[in-house]
């Protein structure tokens, strides 16, 4: 079940990215998803969550927007210190907590957290969540978890648990 799954989602994707319903467009698509689907199907992650439940694509339409929206903010923040004479940067590495209980939840956060600018996920041991972030804005933990994390994780808390 977990191979057709992955076959499906490749060539949904596929499909999205080449904005094509050709006959040659989805023989590749298929092919490509097959391959892939033969080769790492097994080393996929494990979705512990019913994948049909309606209110997860709701909730994953309103992180889509969140996130756009904190990128953006990210951003600016970033072409800030860079165009600033002085360079405000005060970087460092902090340990963050999550929440976050699933394999996946836990794999989406940490790529929303690298994809947001100024911030890049290093490791993840358990649930503590390694993070080079560009300006630490504070040594108190809650303060700089609640910056990092509180963003995204209630979010996908209710996306992927």
């Amino acid at each position: 079940m977990k191979a057709v799954l992955l076959f499906i989602f490749l060539l949904g994707i596929w499909l999205l990215l080449t904005l094509s319903v050709a006959l040659p467009n989805i023989a590749v698509g298929v092919v490509a998803s097959l391959v892939v689907t033969a080769f790492f199907a097994r080393y996929s992650l494990k979705v512990e969550t019913k994948i049909l439940y309606p209110p997860r694509y709701f909730w994953a339409l309103i992180y889509l927007f969140i996130f756009l929206w904190e990128c953006i903010k990210a951003n600016i923040d970033v072409m800030y210190r860079v165009v600033h004479p002085g360079l405000p940067v005060k970087p460092g590495i902090v340990k963050v907590k999550s929440i976050l209980k699933t394999d996946i939840g836990k794999v989406f956060l940490a790529n929303s957290i690298t994809m947001t600018p100024g911030t890049i996920t290093v490791d993840i041991i358990g649930d503590y969540f390694y993070v080079h972030w560009i300006y630490v804005h504070s040594k108190d933990p809650a303060i700089y978890t609640q910056k990092i994390l509180g963003r995204f994780e209630k979010y996908l808390k209710r996306i992927f648990e």
